[in-house]
């Protein structure tokens, strides 16, 4: 039976300073280094053969100690590269709120409708997840993959065979958290519907 840990990396500045983080390269925070050490202590009692991770940081540092720790291989998986949030990424969850009031809270309430100016829809990020889990999911073991939110929630959706609309598009404050998914339920491939088609928005006035 296989078991399959989805461990979310400890935080950035970004996620402390709640803005759109992205797929911005950006490393742990001190609280992010602190939650790390904190993983890194719960899940040493935890078998795992092998580590995946997003190809972003903070996970790269997080996955990277983890596999260390436990002396086993990390393998990056692009794939799992966090959703794109186009030009809204650095801004704080406010400052879109206050100058697109209606968007925002569109993308809270149906973020599968909506997509980032030059970013990337939620349906377009579930069908990429979904491949790059087909081969690590059939696989037998114990392994971790290591990913942010908002791209941690929508794997856990896609192994839990849920619709990319209940995905929160923001950090949902579970960094340096870990869980527990049941592969061996799943059966073979993930199954994850399709989602209507999004909205592509213009970049928010200045």
């Amino acid at each position: 039976m296989s078991r399959f840990f989805l461990v979310r990396p400890g935080c950035t500045e970004f996620d402390e300073q709640q803005r759109i983080q992205g797929r911005l390269d950006l490393p742990l925070s001190c609280k992010g280094v602190e939650q790390v050490e904190r993983l890194l202590a719960e899940l040493a009692d935890r078998p795992l053969d092998k580590v995946y991770c997003c190809p972003t940081e903070p996970a790269l540092t997080t996955a990277r100690q983890l596999a260390q720790a436990h002396g086993i291989p990390f393998k990056v998986l692009p794939g799992l590269a966090n959703i794109d949030q186009g030009l809204w990424q650095g801004l704080p969850w406010e400052e879109l709120k206050r100058k697109q009031p209606r968007v925002y809270r569109q993308w809270l309430e149906s973020p599968e409708l909506v997509c980032p100016p030059a970013g990337e829809s939620l349906s377009d990020a579930a069908e990429r997840v979904r491949e790059a889990l087909h081969r690590p999911l059939k696989k037998h073991g114990q392994f971790a993959i290591v990913a942010p939110d908002p791209v941690a929630s929508l794997i856990a959706a896609v192994v839990w065979g849920q619709p990319a609309g209940v995905v929160s598009p923001l950090c949902t404050g579970r960094c340096g958290t870990w869980e527990e998914l049941p592969v061996a339920e799943m059966g073979s491939a993930p199954n994850l519907a399709p989602d209507p088609v999004a909205v592509v928005l213009r970049p928010a006035q200045a």
